[in-house]
């Protein structure tokens, strides 16, 4: 009897989350990946899919001219995608926004200070930069949880030590306010970064499944459930799953956001706005489908008024 993830969302086997170390970020996808879902290049960055059978990558081919970043984690990468045309990047250079190619710049369980690491380790790879999204926020929310032991003076990364006791985790709206803190600190360098290159910057705070609705589609609740068997998401984070904290998250980060002038999409509220009941979006509370990652880039399109 299979299980309703292998049945639902087969090619799921081929993220495996088995990372290279690497230093000064940690860890990183390994270079020249081929699997029948994702690639990489030399450097492990995924390749972003366009129109006409373009591709391209932040250390492979690309198209003359300037380019644009979409930077975060895993949901950037792709994590749940069918193939590297379906992820986010990709429906932007080939549906949505199309007029520059846009680079896949991002790692797999990243904080937002490794996220702005990849710029200063690989920036020298670019050629000229127009647009910058910053597609990101619960990596820093999840670490939260973690001891003042592990957060340093920058931030909690992941496997930098055991769990908490579950007595000694910070409140709720603590671990906003540490998350915001953080987040805000390194959009404020992403904000030199860009205005140094001439280029625009953004920040989405990406979804989490229950910020979204607060009942999952059935397939999404099956999957759900059976993740929920097999790892400790639920157990863990349950107090930070609560749509009431997802609102004060992106409150939070969009009047930070406002202030350093850096435009703004709570991407949760978008699909709030525009997804039914039934609409199958997530492969997990973090990570989409097909589906859920061209709608979150028609999405972004719209609200972050791309071309």
């Amino acid at each position: 009897m299979t299980s309703p993830r292998a049945d639902l969302t087969p090619h799921m086997e081929h993220y495996t989350f088995f990372l290279e170390d690497q230093p000064y970020i940690g860890f990183f996808q390994y270079g020249d990946e081929r699997t029948p879902v994702y690639h990489t290049d030399r450097h492990g960055f995924r390749i972003t899919h366009g129109a006409a059978g373009g591709r391209a990558s932040v250390a492979g081919e690309r198209p003359p001219g300037p380019v644009r970043l979409l930077a975060g984690s895993s949901a950037v990468f792709g994590v749940g995608a069918t193939g590297d045309p379906a992820t986010i990047s990709s429906r932007l250079w080939s549906r949505y926004a199309p007029y520059r190619p846009w680079l896949n710049f991002a790692g797999q369980s990243i904080n937002s200070v490794q996220e702005l690491l990849l710029f200063s380790l690989f920036g020298h790879l670019l050629p000229d930069v127009e647009e910058i999204v910053v597609f990101s926020g619960v990596n820093n929310l999840v670490l939260s949880r973690l001891p003042a032991e592990q957060q340093g003076r920058h931030g909690a990364f992941f496997d930098c030590g055991p769990a908490p006791d579950a007595a000694a985790v910070p409140s709720p709206r603590d671990r906003v306010a540490h998350a915001t803190e953080l987040t805000a600190r390194h959009l404020a360098t992403w904000h030199v970064l860009a205005k140094g290159l001439g280029a625009s910057l953004s920040f989405v705070l990406q979804p989490l499944a229950p910020w979204v609705r607060e009942e999952p589609a059935p397939q999404e609740k099956l999957l759900f459930d059976e993740l929920d068997d097999a790892s400790n998401f639920r157990r863990l984070h349950n107090d930070i799953a609560d749509r009431e904290i997802g609102r004060l998250y992106a409150d939070s980060l969009r009047t930070r956001c406002e202030e350093m002038n850096i435009s703004f999409l709570d991407m949760n509220q978008a699909l709030a706005e525009v997804v039914a009941p039934t609409d199958w979006l997530f492969v997990d509370r973090v990570h989409l489908l097909d589906p859920g990652y061209d709608l979150v880039a028609r999405l972004m399109t719209e609200h972050l008024d791309l071309t």
